[in-house]
């Protein structure tokens, strides 16, 4: 089960609100890259598959796909706000290792070079 605080919905819904072509979907994905291996990666306009765990919440669906979901589990999700913009902030469980400034993960034991500075890390 994955847990979304209400202001990660509040920030969603305001973001998928300035898409003009917005569906009421956001997809959750895990993908390649950053300094621990995995990133979380939110993608809007894309459709439900049958195959997709789906959490409707506030007219929005937040829809994950079957193979992402086994290293989901517990996955809680936050938002706030600083000085330097918002983030949001994932914690997950099944997390072996996450980089110095949470921005990736790992959900293997591995010899990683750490670094404090994500800087080279795109997102989208």
């Amino acid at each position: 089960m994955i847990q979304l605080s209400q202001s990660v919905i509040r920030e969603l819904k305001r973001l998928e609100a300035k898409d003009p072509y917005g569906s009421g979907v956001v997809r959750l994905a895990i993908a390649p890259g950053g300094c621990s291996g995995l990133v979380y990666d939110w993608q809007f306009r894309q459709a439900a598959k049958p195959t997709d765990q789906v959490l409707k919440i506030d007219q929005l669906k937040v829809v994950i796909s079957e193979d992402h979901l086994a290293q989901c589990e517990g996955l809680a999700i936050d938002y706030s706000e600083d000085l330097m913009g918002g983030n949001f902030r994932f914690t997950n469980p099944l997390a072996k290792q996450v980089c110095g400034c949470g921005a990736s993960f790992s959900l293997e034991e591995t010899p990683i070079e750490q670094t404090d500075d994500c800087s080279h890390i795109t997102s989208g």
